[in-house]
């Protein structure tokens, strides 16, 4: 914990990039309506048609370039002068870092990074340049984007579960909570902790689980959820 400051988790999904012109996958108009997952975002589609799969997130990448970092990301950024924040993101953009967040675990992978095929921990930074299909590291071992496809464990979940346990404050942002397994990190929710959840559409929660639900954009819900912890701080 960080000088006795209370600690601030949350998750954030493709709701909170949308807002920067980021094109996400699951929202309307989003890429899931132009590409199969299958060809896409799959260990399948990658061992079908790599250039394929390669030419799809260099596309991504050279997007993300230009991307900016809306409201939502620069009040969670904010909120590091008062609590001890961590995000957990299930989103492959930086938008959080550009905005300012320090403490960013990325569960499915990160754009502007590749590694080995054969090696998940042999991860090199490529920033925003276009990687190629047959392109090999300095060990000579085969390169590929560096995201958790559907198909692969998620290297990352456990170190979430332990972050979202260790939270005073929880809030999920711009998540459907539909994607395994990071929508199961809610169970990982203590008790006494208070939860937040920021979504202008209508989210299941598991039954049990008490959240004081925003129903707002990122941008708006993030600022309404900011200004109400300042107040409790100050009171």
């Amino acid at each position: 914990m960080t000088e006795n400051k209370k600690r601030l988790v949350v998750l954030t999904g493709a709701g909170i990039s949308a807002e920067s012109g980021f094109k996400t996958f699951r929202d309307s108009g989003g890429l899931w309506e132009t590409y199969s997952v299958e060809d896409v975002a799959s260990i399948e589609g990658w061992y079908r048609n790599p250039k394929l799969m390669t030419d799809f997130y260099n596309d991504l990448r050279a997007q993300l370039e230009h991307a900016q970092p809306n409201e939502g990301h620069k009040v969670l950024a904010e909120l590091e002068k008062y609590f001890d924040v961590h995000i957990i993101t299930q989103n492959v953009d930086n938008l959080h870092e550009k905005a300012g967040s320090h403490n960013v675990l990325h569960l499915h992978g990160e754009l502007t990074k590749a590694r080995a095929v054969n090696n998940e921990n042999k991860i090199i930074d490529i920033g925003y340049r276009k990687l190629a299909y047959d392109e090999r590291n300095s060990d000579g071992e085969l390169l590929r984007p560096h995201i958790v496809w559907f198909g692969e464990a998620v290297p990352e979940i456990m170190n979430a579960a332990r972050l979202v346990r260790s939270a005073d404050i929880f809030a999920v942002v711009g998540s459907s909570l539909v994607v395994y397994p990071a929508a199961g990190l809610v169970h990982d929710l203590r008790g006494s902790a208070r939860a937040y959840l920021i979504d202008p559409a209508e989210v299941d929660v598991p039954r049990g689980l008490k959240f004081r639900v925003i129903r707002e954009v990122a941008s708006k819900g993030c600022a309404i959820m900011r200004d109400e912890l300042l107040r409790e701080e100050k009171s």
